[in-house]
């Protein structure tokens, strides 16, 4: 399983310009560049009959465990940084003293410590799951990770589900849509009813200049009675999470989302299903073409993540039986 190297090396080849999705199938022309090798590398890799294999998932649990342990240090708590500690942000290093203003922001202890789910749902945004129907089966799972404050609502519903244990929140969702939530929050506010009680999980502290408007969102659903749990990652859980994928062959800036909930839910569940993890511009059944996510066509950042790369790694972990990636319609059956 480990020191694996996909056949991509950089997303530099492939053009992730994305048109209007449409279920027909493509002309040559709306190929985008370097996709058609690339999806043609993938269909071949992957394994389209799936089981899972107990010897192949344990071990590389337990390596996660050993080196990440995410189910007992990916969240800061009470219990593991008191008052007076203090937090290194991964990326720029900055040391934030830990007040009793910021201690009071953290959750008392972890909400993962000995609790494991039979069934998981991580659901990422891609494209991928536009009209994939895939919502009921999503929800089905015990316990469903989702990334990023995404829309689940209304027209979307059927694709993706509503079912929401754990949602993401970048800081810079927070800074661009929300304005830094320096003025009304309430929008804000409104767009968190959809996750119900779930845990919302913030990558506060790998740069410095997040920390203000990650306190704003807690003061915001606090004032506001939001029953959204927030919680904060660990940046040294981030760390360990980066040497460790490292050490797999996956060199990049900065993991994605997806990468560090996915590795999350592999220490705490006991199978993990993947749904809307699709990096290039096409469909992988029909060629048809394929908007970045599912909900909006706005490109990730090549120079930060190498999403093509982590996507390859999905896929061997796939063929080895550890998690299950789903790459088609759900309603169709082919999942």
């Amino acid at each position: 399983i480990s020191n694996y190297v996909g056949p991509l090396t950089s997303s530099s080849s492939l053009e992730f310009h994305r048109p209007l999705p449409q279920r027909s199938a493509s002309k040559p022309s709306e190929l985008c560049k370097g996709c058609k090798e690339a999806i043609d590398k993938v269909k071949k890799l992957y394994n389209q009959t799936w089981k899972k294999q107990e010897e192949n998932y344990h071990r590389f649990r337990l390596q996660l465990n050993i080196n990440c342990n995410g189910s007992n240090n990916g969240i800061i708590t009470q219990e593991n940084t008191p008052v007076g500690s203090k937090i290194v942000c991964d990326k720029d290093r900055t040391v934030i003293p830990v007040t009793p203003v910021l201690f009071k922001a953290f959750i008392k202890e972890n909400p993962f410590s000995k609790k494991r789910w039979d069934t998981c749902s991580v659901v990422g945004s891609g494209g991928i799951l536009t009209n994939s129907g895939c919502g009921k089966i999503i929800d089905s799972a015990d316990f469903v990770f989702r990334c990023n404050l995404p829309p689940l609502e209304n027209e979307f519903k059927n694709d993706v589900g509503i079912k929401t244990n754990l949602v993401t929140a970048n800081p810079t969702i927070f800074i661009n849509k929300y304005g830094s939530l320096t003025g009304r929050r309430r929008p804000f506010a409104d767009s968190l009813h959809q996750y119900g009680n779930s845990l919302l999980l913030f990558p506060c502290f790998s740069f410095g200049f997040s920390r203000g408007v990650c306190q704003r969102a807690v003061y915001a659903i606090e004032d506001m009675k939001i029953p959204i749990q927030p919680i904060f990652l660990n940046p040294l859980y981030l760390e360990r999470l980066v040497k460790f994928w490292k050490s797999q062959g996956l060199k990049e800036y900065r993991p994605s989302t997806g990468l560090y909930i996915t590795s999350l839910a592999l220490e705490l569940c006991e199978t993990v299903h993947l749904y809307g993890f699709w990096p290039f511009s096409n469909h992988p059944d029909r060629l048809f073409p394929l908007t970045n996510h599912y909900y909006d066509n706005v490109p990730y950042n090549a120079r930060v993540h190498s999403m093509p790369n982590e996507f390859y790694h999905w896929v061997q972990l796939h063929n080895k039986g550890v998690l299950k990636l789903h790459l088609g319609d759900c309603k169709s059956g082919q999942v």
